[in-house]
């Protein structure tokens, strides 16, 4: 009975929030509570919540202080000029502004911080998706591909996990799926470049009327370097197009970060304070990788260090608490919600049932593709519990069964990290709701749009793990 109301709950949870019957906050605290109640629990659902919400606590300080700290960053100046740089390098193609963003959150993914990331690639990538047009939808679905399937470098908690719980080294496990990483990079980068063609096209489509307009006089230079009549469309022509896009005004002006968290006259920017923000910066990112400080705290002293000397009037201080207020009730209000999920799954029993359930339902026939089966269920069990309940509750499990037919420990570890990709899209996972907060995107659109090509990702992370021979198969 607890397999299936736990099973269904997900499914109900996952199929209101989709279809948009209820928002995200709102499923993620009623759906378990009925649920838990159907279990008998009771008001012993209090109990099981608050200690979910104790876990928790620290997560949910941590992305307070990190989105108010990115988010000082971000009015002072920090990134305008790598939002500069960015902007030179993908122009106003969305193919490229969207491959770009697949590139920048693999570069900033290697720190192994899902939250810091998305923070960053936001701050970044935003501002140019809002000026172009381009889905807000499309960054969400790129940034949580790549970042997921970068989980698993050996300091961002897969691995370790898998590591420390079949007593493995981190690099035995790590090393060898090297290859499948880079194939499933690869695939990422495809669907990243599909995805940019795919709003190149969705923006000739919405802005007909800049096909046949003349932009700023004179000839339209095609793409191929040739010329068209200024009142004709030359084919393929969408450059032309996408820079009327990017332009206000008649089309004349050049391209402007006017109205976006980035506009150039700002009152907040403090560029005599560019390089001491810099380093305060880099430190904080240095220390996060040691590892020598809680990141909650260490961003709670990263922000009051950076307001003070940023904004030493107390009542700029005031106005800059406030100006980020709402982006840090959003998700800290979804992180504890999701609380509510982990609280009655973990504590009605319906986790370890579910689990329990997975390892019976093997025949002993399939005993010796146990690597194989173990990288398989990681997929579904990854995005329905935390890391730790799957590598710490299953995955011992898994690998005690798979020891009798023969099959190494080691292997069964880099299966079990070939779900990451669907395992950052779970509603689990603080990060992601800090992303789709940060972009303004529906958890149910993000899950529309990202969950299949994660689902492909991983298997192909999966299938190459055993044709490169890094996962034993029978």
């Amino acid at each position: 009975m607890l397999v299936a109301l736990g099973f269904l709950m997900v499914a109900t949870f996952m199929a209101l929030i989709m279809t948009k019957r209820m928002t995200p906050l709102l499923a993620l605290i009623l759906v378990p509570t009925i649920f838990g109640l159907f279990t008998g629990a009771g008001f012993g659902l209090g109990d099981m919540i608050m200690d979910a919400i104790k876990d928790m606590s620290g997560t949910a300080a941590l992305l307070m202080f990190a989105i108010m700290y990115f988010g000082i960053m971000i009015d002072v100046g920090l990134f305008d000029r790598l939002v500069a740089g960015i902007q030179k390098l993908v122009g106003n193609d969305p193919a490229k502004v969207v491959l770009g963003t697949s590139l920048l959150t693999a570069v900033i993914s290697l720190d192994g911080d899902g939250s810091t990331t998305f923070i960053v690639v936001t701050a970044a990538l935003l501002p140019i998706y809002q000026r172009l047009g381009l889905s807000p939808v499309v960054l969400t679905c790129v940034a949580g591909l790549t970042n997921g399937t970068l989980n698993i470098v050996p300091w961002g908690g897969p691995t370790a996990r898998a590591a420390a719980a079949l007593h493995v080294e981190a690099a035995d496990v790590f090393v060898p799926m090297l290859p499948s990483l880079g194939i499933a990079l690869v695939v990422i980068g495809l669907f990243a470049w599909q995805l940019g063609i795919s709003e190149r096209r969705r923006l000739q489509r919405e802005r007909p009327e800049l096909w046949g307009t003349e932009l700023g006089g004179g000839n339209i230079t095609s793409p191929s370097g040739g010329t068209s009549p200024a009142g004709t469309a030359p084919k393929g022509g969408h450059l032309a197009v996408l820079e009327a896009v990017a332009r206000k005004g008649d089309g004349t002006e050049a391209a402007t970060m006017d109205g976006t968290v980035l506009d150039p006259n700002r009152e907040t920017l403090r560029p005599k304070t560019f390089y001491f923000n810099l380093v305060l910066t880099v430190a904080i990112m240095v220390l996060l990788v040691v590892d020598v400080l809680p990141l909650s705290y260490l961003f709670m002293v990263g922000t009051a260090i950076a307001l003070v000397v940023n904004f030493p009037k107390v009542s700029d201080q005031v106005k800059m608490i406030a100006a980020h207020s709402s982006e840090i009730i959003a998700v800290v209000s979804m992180v504890l919600g999701a609380a509510v999920l982990t609280g009655v799954l973990s504590g009605t029993g319906m986790v370890d049932a579910m689990s329990q359930w997975l390892v019976a339902i093997i025949p002993d026939s399939m005993g010796p593709f146990m690597a194989v089966i173990t990288g398989l269920i990681s997929i579904p069990a990854t995005f329905l519990m935390s890391n730790d309940a799957f590598y710490f509750g299953i995955l011992p499990v898994l690998t005690e069964a798979g020891a009798h037919f023969g099959v190494p420990a080691v292997d069964m570890a880099r299966a079990s990290i070939t779900g990451q990709p669907v395992h950052m899209q779970s509603p689990l996972v603080p990060a992601i709701l800090l992303l789709v907060s940060l972009s303004r995107v529906d958890l149910g659109d993000h899950h529309k749009k990202v969950l299949w090509r994660a689902l492909v990702v991983s298997l192909v992370m999966l299938a190459s793990g055993v044709l490169l021979g890094a996962i034993s198969m029978g």
